[in-house]
């Protein structure tokens, strides 16, 4: 008998999960990243490019076969997964996979959703999917990251791990959910690996293209399950062969054995990294260091100097220019701040110590927090550089006009395997990012769905529960 090829294997991995079930802490893993991918579209509902997607979408007109968050007409669910996917993505709040810098939630979850309500499948088999997905996308990114560059090969590229390697996930669930088997996965794989795409270009010059990124490889994902259930096909070869994903995209600078070594065994799903805080991961042992000193009591007027030590390739995102990022013109420039992170920490805020309501255009001009942004140093620390990429650590000092220091060490990120986010955790994270948007009563009652997920007959009232937003207008299907 042949041996089965990459593609082949991880399609058999995904179809044996529906008879071998999975572990209990994926099982619990999964629920958790649901409920917090449902929050974030929620929250970023608010948006210009949030209305501009779901209006996008309302426009197109089709079948219905599933909600999109905020928009009470059923559509598509290819078209339901895109819009789920820009809004998940579009907030920096979503999951992180470390190394491989992956969000792995952001496409296959709305891929997934998707196709689970147009399928009619229960919570159970949703379940099951998702954690497949996340699993494909993770090993996948794996695949591309170099661990002597400490970098994603798909990142020195100028591509989107996470839009790439996220269809990919996301066409795996897609596929198990509308009930294709090991080969209707492997096909899925094939077809999708045309549609994969991302340019993270944006990262540098601007554009909020990037927002398009997720919703776009959830689009994907369902599109290319729904035409394999039609009848196309897809290479077996599609990974590794001569003309595959990972020549195309890493030019052969891959680890194969990152894609199928202790497949079924070592799950990545549970490892991967929640985010606590509203802001890009690089910042988040910074926002922890200043609620620690905050907690210890640092006079806030008596502070002359902050020095803020990092990995050194991290201060390119948040300490470069210096002069920037003490400066901060809007909320969303604040995301991307090491200063205004340490200074959001002193001050304290929302949510779990600093929430979406901390990160406002307003604030980031802020003459308090200017004043203290200004005090800022930012740093390399070979400490930092021995952890990174696998934590990103932060060390502050704060000096202080009589001569004191206060130091706080964060070598270990909050929202990782060593600082696990409780359920309670995140369903304060989940409360806020829905405040005003949905009543208390829907969004206990989504949340309680969401923790019964596994034995749930049909998931359908947990997006037609969203589809319905209490502020604001949803965009309005126009006659064509």
């Amino acid at each position: 008998m042949a041996e089965l090829t990459l593609a082949e294997r991880l399609a058999a991995f995904a179809a044996a999960t529906t008879h071998t079930g999975l572990p209990d802490d994926v099982r619990h893993s999964v629920r958790q990243r649901v409920l917090d991918v449902l929050g974030l579209c929620v929250a970023a509902y608010r948006l210009s490019t949030s209305t501009a997607a779901v209006g996008f979408v309302a426009d197109q007109g089709g079948r219905p076969e599933a909600h999109a968050v905020g928009l009470p007409e059923a559509v598509p669910a290819a078209q339901a997964a895109f819009a789920n996917g820009v809004l998940a993505h579009s907030l920096d709040y979503d999951d992180t996979h470390l190394p491989s810098v992956l969000h792995p939630s952001a496409g296959v979850v709305p891929a997934a959703l998707a196709a689970a309500q147009a399928a009619g499948a229960g919570g159970g088999q949703l379940t099951a999917a998702v954690a497949v997905g996340l699993e494909v996308a993770v090993r996948l990114g794996m695949a591309g990251y170099d661990r002597k560059l400490g970098n994603s090969v798909f990142f020195e590229h100028g591509q989107h791990a996470t839009s790439i390697c996220g269809a990919m996930g996301g066409a795996a669930s897609a596929a198990l959910l509308f009930g294709l088997g090991a080969e209707g996965v492997a096909n899925a794989l094939g077809v999708t690996a045309s549609f994969s795409a991302g340019i993270i270009e944006a990262n540098r010059t601007g554009g909020t293209v990037k927002r398009l990124h997720c919703g776009w490889a959830a689009h994907s994902a369902v599109t290319a399950a729904q035409l394999v259930k039609r009848g196309f096909t897809g290479p077996p070869t599609v990974l590794e062969g001569r003309f595959g994903f990972f020549r195309a995209f890493l030019r052969d600078e891959v680890d194969l054995d990152q894609v199928t070594g202790g497949l079924g065994e070592d799950w990545s799903v549970p490892g991967i990294f929640f985010k606590p805080y509203p802001a890009n991961h690089f910042t988040h042992a910074a926002i922890d260091a200043g609620l620690r000193l905050r907690e210890r009591g640092v006079p806030l007027d008596r502070i002359s100097r902050i020095e803020l030590r990092v990995p050194a390739a991290v201060i390119r995102t948040i300490g470069q220019p210096i002069e920037v990022k003490r400066a901060p013109e809007t909320g969303y420039q604040a995301q991307f701040s090491g200063p205004y992170a340490v200074v959001a920490g002193l001050l304290g805020g929302s949510g779990l110590g600093v929430g979406l309501t901390d990160y406002t255009d307003e604030l980031a001009r802020d003459p308090r927090r200017r004043a203290l942004m200004a005090t800022v140093d930012m740093l390399p620390d070979g400490r930092c550089d021995s952890i990174f990429p696998n934590q990103f650590p932060a060390i502050v000092t704060v000096h202080t006009d009589d001569g004191r220091e206060w130091t706080e060490e964060v070598l270990a990120n909050r929202g990782g395997p060593q600082r696990p986010l409780s359920d309670e955790e995140l369903a304060v994270k989940f409360r806020e990012n829905v405040a005003g948007r949905l009543t208390d009563e829907a969004a206990r009652r989504v949340e309680d769905l969401v923790l019964r997920l596994d034995g749930l007959d049909s998931i359908d009232e947990i997006p037609r529960t969203l589809a319905r937003l209490e502020a604001g207008s949803p965009p309005s299907r126009r006659n064509p």
